[in-house]
């Protein structure tokens, strides 16, 4: 364990961060899969389902939680499977 002021300030700040972010990442994923089991079973929320986990994939890549390059990737893929429905 630290001994400097600012240090165990730090591992504390560090822990809490680091359980938002678990969180966050947790239910990023749980919206992401929902919407990828309504797209397989074609339900017809499929495209609602996918709208808000497009949105929470860009807040997450706003924050900072996963890169903006793997958002647009997952978007992009789920954006297919739903045109594909579609079509």
């Amino acid at each position: 364990m630290a001994n400097i002021k600012s240090a165990i300030k730090r591992v504390k700040t560090a822990e809490k961060a680091n359980a938002r972010n678990t969180s966050q990442k947790s239910a990023l994923r749980t919206t992401v899969k929902k919407a990828e089991v309504a797209v397989s079973t074609s339900d017809e929320n499929a495209k609602v389902l996918t709208t808000v986990a497009a949105r929470q994939l860009d807040k997450a890549a706003s924050k900072g939680l996963i890169h903006k390059n793997a958002a647009a990737r997952k978007k992009s893929r789920m954006a297919k499977k739903v045109n594909s429905l579609q079509a």
